[in-house]
């Protein structure tokens, strides 16, 4: 296993608030729930056709950059 990657994210103070409203209330550490969603982000986008169009048309781009 890969070690994690810690990043870090601004919010706004409201959204802040409310994502840790939501971590309590599931009782979950807030981490917990920002990974979740960003996983879920990440499939959402890997069934969407347009993105996975726009992904291949930018792959094939880098790919005649370093040829």
């Amino acid at each position: 296993m890969q070690t994690p990657k810690a990043m870090t994210i601004r919010l706004a103070p409201e959204q802040a608030e409310q994502l840790e409203t939501v971590a309590a209330v599931e009782g979950r550490p807030v981490s917990e729930v920002v990974r979740n969603a960003i996983a879920g982000h990440i499939h959402e986008r890997s069934e969407d056709r347009d993105f996975q169009d726009g992904l291949r048309a930018r792959i094939e781009r880098a790919q005649r950059l370093v040829k």
